[in-house]
Parts: C-alpha cells; sequence; structure tokens
C-alpha cells in the first residue's frame, strides 16, 4: 500500500508536468491525486497496513491506543494540512482579485502610457526593470501577463515580441524570488514561517538582481536588440484606454498589496488576514468611492469585485489545494526509520539525499535546475516537508531563491512561461536553443553570488 501511495504520487507528478503533451489540465490529476492518496492513506492505516506521523512528530497506528483516539488522530492531522493549505489559497484569490480590480479600472494603462522610447535595448531595460520590480508586489505570473498585452501594444513584429517576451519571463521570476508575495513558492514559505519579509528581502535581493541583470545584458549586445522598432502609431492613447479612477486604483491597490506584510508585523496574525483586510478595503473604495467618478449605476458592475472574481483562474486554485494536499499525504506518511525513530516519506527522503550529496548547496541548486522541468509549487512543498531548519536559515532562503529563478530555464518551467508560452505561442524548442543558455546564465550568477555572500559576508 506504502509504494502504491508513492507510485500513485509519481504518476500525478508526470501527468502535470506533461500537461500540453497530454492535452490534460494540469487541476485534474492534482486533485484526483490528492483525494485517492488520502484515500488509501485512510484504509491503510485504519486497517492497520502502516502508520502516519503528524507535524509534531508523533506516530500514531491501530497496534497502540483506542480506534476512537486514532481515527481522531488522523482527522486532526488532516485538517491541519487542509488548514495550512487553506491559508495560502485565501492569500491568493485575494492577492489576485486585487489586480483583477486594479486591472477592471485600466491602472495598469498608467505604466504602459509611460514607455516612450523606441530603442530596442533601451525598451528591453525599460521592460525587464518593470517586470523586476512590479513582480515583487503583483506576483510574476500576473506581471507577465501584463507586460505582454503591453507588448502587443508596443511591439508589432512577432519576430522580435517572443524574444521580448521571453527575457520578460527571466526578469519576472527572478524579481518575484526575493519578496513574499511575488510568487507562490515565496508566499509558501512565507505563510509557513519558514522566511520572514525582511529576512527573504535582504538575503535574496543581490542574488535575484543578478539572475535578471545578467541575462539582460547579454542579449542587449546580440543583434536582435540592434537598431529601433518601426511603428506607426507608437504609444498608449491616455484619454481612450484610461479612466479617470486608473492611476487611483493603481495605488491604492498595490499599496493594499504591500500593506500585508506591515499587517503581520503590526498584529502578529497570519498574512492571510492581513490580505482578507486589503481586499475588503479594495473592494470598499471600487464599490462606493471610486465609481461616481467615472459611470454610471448601470456600469458599476463592469468594475466590482464580483466581475473581478469572474476573471480569477480558480483552476489555479484548486491546481494549488491538490498538490499541496498530495505531498502533506506523503508527508503524513511513515516510510521507515533514521536512527529508530519512525519517519515520514518525505523526511526520508530527505536524509537519503543528504547523504548521497552532502553539500547542501549543491542540493539546492539541483532543485532549482528540477524546477524547470517540474513545477515548483510542489518541489517546495516537499522541500517544507523534508527539511526542518529554523526561520530565515540560509537553506530556506536559498530554496527561495533557486525554484523561483530556476523555472525559467524553460518555457514550461514556471506559471510565467507558460502564461508567455500561451499568448505568444512561444515555441519550446525555439526557447530552449535561444533563451534557456540566457536564463541558466542568470540563474548561476545569482547562485554563486549567494553562496559568496553566505559563507563570507553573512
Amino acid at each position: 500500500m506504502i509504494i502504491l501511495i508513492i507510485l500513485l504520487f509519481i504518476i500525478g507528478y508526470l501527468s502535470i508536468t506533461l500537461e500540453h503533451p497530454l492535452k490534460l489540465d494540469k487541476t485534474v490529476p492534482s486533485l484526483l491525486m490528492a483525494a485517492v492518496m488520502w484515500a488509501l492513506l485512510s484504509i491503510g492505516f485504519n486497517n492497520g497496513w502502516f502508520s502516519i506521523i503528524d507535524v509534531h512528530g508523533h506516530v500514531f497506528n491501530m497496534a497502540s491506543g483506542t480506534a476512537e483516539a486514532n481515527h481522531e488522530g488522523f482527522i486532526e492531522n488532516l485538517m491541519h494540512h487542509f488548514g495550512k493549505t487553506s491559508e495560502i489559497l485565501i492569500f491568493l484569490i485575494g492577492a489576485m482579485t486585487i489586480v483583477e480590480i486594479i486591472d477592471l479600472h485600466r491602472g495598469f494603462d498608467v505604466i504602459k502610457s509611460r514607455i516612450n522610447t523606441s530603442n530596442k535595448v533601451r525598451l528591453l531595460w525599460v521592460l525587464g526593470i518593470i517586470a523586476f520590480i512590479l513582480s515583487s508586489i503583483i506576483d510574476n505570473l500576473t506581471t507577465t501577463i501584463v507586460l505582454i498585452t503591453l507588448l502587443r501594444k508596443l511591439v508589432p513584429q512577432r519576430e522580435d515580441r517572443i524574444w521580448y517576451a521571453s527575457l520578460i519571463i527571466i526578469a519576472a521570476n527572478a524579481g518575484g524570488a526575493w519578496s513574499p508575495i511575488g510568487d507562490v513558492t515565496t508566499t509558501m514559505l512565507w505563510i509557513a514561517n519558514k522566511v520572514s519579509a525582511a529576512g527573504l528581502s535582504e538575503y535574496v535581493i543581490v542574488p535575484a538582481v543578478l539572475c535578471f541583470v545578467v541575462p539582460f545584458f547579454i542579449a542587449s549586445k546580440l543583434k536582435t536588440f540592434q537598431g529601433t522598432i518601426e511603428r506607426k502609431n507608437f504609444g498608449i492613447n491616455e484619454q481612450t484606454e484610461k479612466l479617470l479612477s486608473s492611476k487611483k486604483m493603481l495605488f491604492i491597490g498595490l499599496g493594499a498589496i504591500v500593506f500585508v506584510p506591515i499587517f503581520k508585523v503590526l498584529t502578529g496574525l497570519p498574512p492571510y488576514i492581513g490580505m482578507m483586510f486589503s481586499l475588503g478595503f479594495v473592494w470598499l473604495i471600487s464599490e462606493y468611492v471610486i465609481p461616481h467618478e467615472n459611470f454610471n449605476k448601470n456600469e458599476k458592475y463592469l468594475y466590482s469585485g464580483h466581475k473581478a472574481l469572474s476573471k480569477i483562474e480558480f483552476s489555479s486554485i484548486l491546481f494549488f489545494l491538490g498538490i499541496l494536499m498530495a505531498v502533506a499525504a506523503l508527508e503524513t506518511l511513515v516510510f521507515g526509520q533514521i536512527n529508530g525513530v519512525d519517519t515520514g516519506t518525505l523526511r526520508y527522503a530527505a536524509e537519503s539525499l543528504s547523504n548521497a550529496v552532502p553539500n547542501m548547496d549543491v542540493v539546492i541548486i539541483l532543485l532549482g535546475i528540477l524546477s524547470s522541468v517540474i513545477d515548483n509549487v510542489p518541489l517546495v512543498a516537499a522541500a517544507m516537508g523534508m527539511y526542518s531548519y529554523e526561520i530565515d536559515h540560509p537553506a530556506w532562503h536559498f530554496i527561495a531563491y533557486s525554484a523561483g529563478t530556476g523555472g525559467s530555464m524553460l518555457i514550461i518551467g514556471s506559471a510565467a512561461g507558460v502564461a508567455a508560452m500561451g499568448m505568444e505561442r512561444i515555441d519550446f524548442i525555439w526557447y530552449l536553443k535561444k533563451i534557456t543558455w540566457l536564463a541558466f546564465a542568470g540563474f548561476i550568477a545569482g547562485a554563486l553570488s549567494f553562496i559568496f555572500i553566505e559563507h563570507f559576508i553573512r
């Protein structure tokens, strides 16, 4: 039964990574995998075939204690993992809704209207800097979608545009790696108290900057980015594409998201509570304050929180639910003993990996490279179950960097890459030939800088 559960996880994992060849949304195998794994876990436990372990290290099995107490312990363990997963999901729903409210009021057009250069290299750096900064505030996926939408207005030639789009992926992933709200994986680490907002920003910012700057510097020397972009009507028409509320909603929405870490520091409450407050505040402003400046009552629903919620990709939320609960099942299942102590599957895997590759820095770099093939969300979720370092340990910061930026090496390696691939139909092989080496150069430069800072400065 233990082998069956692990095998099911492997099959589900492969189905997720082969989403495009199979033409099957990754949410489907994610949900099925989680539900069936927990079902098998319950059946095996209740029949005494194996033991489970809770987050406190308490082992439950049918050979000791009453059946009622064991069942209660199993359910409590399940609810604990579901609660932790729900914290992440509520946080993401709140952040995504705020971003959609900003977009409904065309707040991002304020940024678009400020770009007025036709020089290819200058435009590359402008877009890269915007992607790096914006992704640390609204997340790398949303930033990529916003900037590729902008690219379609700024760069008419698709041959040029896919180069810009590909480098935006690198910049957005690098920018999201040093912020607790910039990437799903950093949010997971932050909510789980593996990293603090200040610690993550302080120790990952330099590697993240190098990860962004190195490939952009190399790319700016390539023939592709020499010369100027030719088009008839450059820029954005602010009068037709902006509302009176655009600038206000942009700053109010981004300010509300940035306020979440401050709320956590002030109150000591989990981040999802702060995100609930920020969403409520932005929704209130969008419903009762700003609408009077723009449109009549019949148009109000077009710019409301209800409309924003309808635009959220809830399939992504359900994917996170499935994958995190599947990883939790592996963390709960006792696989074997280490030094005579029953150990969960992921912890057992961590100890085995550490024995095979004793250098933790090498392990984390391999994890980063692996994240370009396998989704970084389950990788980080697994790492959180495998290791028990204290908050703000260098290993957590390095995991945040590696998992966040390593995915840039393949077009399917990150949510930002998958979004760009779908929007601009970027070919996998083209990206592999043209962009992978640039992304790898940036990743290694940032990784080496992190190791240097960790061992000689920190």
